[in-house]
């Protein structure tokens, strides 16, 4: 039999968790998260983890795995992805793998450039000239080091300048020169399925998740990781918002409308990457019945 990887894919509050379990069971197979702050234990309710009662019926793989201290990439997740496919594989034609987080799906999906591991002495010092001297002196070492990839790079994304800089810091070598974007080739067959609803609709929803995520206790939740904010798990939206609060830059009404803003930003993000990909069949939550008769004819070709 032929090996299939259903991938299920979407932006943030699309409705992937709930679609995601009902497919699975249907399929008889696990599922397996691309979300790269899941991972994370002790970040269940600003990150809209799965709940007991989800994770209870279907088997999951990378859900609170991690501490928040702990170093994790893309290219850490491709391997550790890789190997665990490896093993379901030879207990279940089809599995299945559901998240948002764009550069983990492709990770999986393509496979990424092998950018060496960052020493935590670098991190620390890049992430420290960052926090003292501003985004504006990292950018013009990125742009000493690595004119090209200066020359492409979102200006006003710290996370790509930072990562940028460590890697021209570790390796010696422009982190334009490390990049091929050659695709691997999968032992197994992969069918995209993308979520969407109308943009209104999602909006709608990520502003009612944002308040039933205060309600569950994300203040809570974020007051007990305010220590770590300097981690780099934690530079997500729905805990800067709050760090900030509790900084005094705002008050709490203003820090949740920045957090549904954000999300709301992150949203159409997503969508901005998804849809250069002309491999994803798109459907809404509505459609399960055609999404479900879509992917067994799929498997089934």
């Amino acid at each position: 039999m032929k090996k299939n990887l259903i991938v299920l894919l979407g932006p943030t509050a699309v409705g992937k968790t709930e679609l995601s379990l009902q497919l699975a069971e249907r399929l008889g197979c696990p599922i397996i998260s691309a979300d790269s702050r899941q991972l994370y234990r002790d970040m269940t309710i600003g990150t809209a983890a799965p709940l007991p009662e989800q994770l209870a019926r279907v088997p999951h793989y990378f859900i609170g795995t991690l501490a928040l201290t702990d170093y994790y990439s893309a290219a850490c997740y491709e391997e550790e992805a890789m190997a665990l496919m490896q093993e379901l594989f030879a207990q279940h034609d089809t599995l299945l793998l559901t998240g948002g987080s764009m550069m983990y799906i492709d990770a999986v999906c393509n496979g990424i450039d092998e950018i060496p591991t960052i020493s935590e002495e670098v991190r620390r010092a890049v992430v420290t000239r960052y926090e003292e001297e501003g985004l504006d002196v990292l950018l013009e070492e990125l742009q000493r080091l690595d004119p090209d990839f200066y020359d492409e790079v979102d200006r006003r994304n710290p996370k790509r300048v930072i990562h940028a800089v460590e890697i021209c810091r570790m390796t010696g070598r422009p982190y334009s020169s490390l990049r091929t974007n050659a695709r691997k080739e999968r032992p197994f067959d992969i069918v995209k399925i993308g979520l969407t609803r109308p943009r209104e609709e999602l909006y709608e929803r990520i502003n009612s998740r944002v308040d039933a995520m205060m309600h569950d206790g994300l203040e809570a939740e974020a007051r007990r990781l305010y220590p770590y904010r300097h981690l780099n798990a934690l530079n997500t939206v729905g805990y800067k918002e709050m760090f900030a609060y509790f900084d005094g830059t705002y008050d709490l009404p203003t820090a949740v409308e920045k957090i549904k803003r954000n999300t709301r930003v992150y949203s159409r993000k997503q969508m901005t990457w998804f849809r250069r990909d002309d491999s994803i069949v798109w459907f809404t939550p509505d459609d399960r019945l055609k999404l479900f008769a879509y992917v067994e004819k799929r498997l089934h070709e």
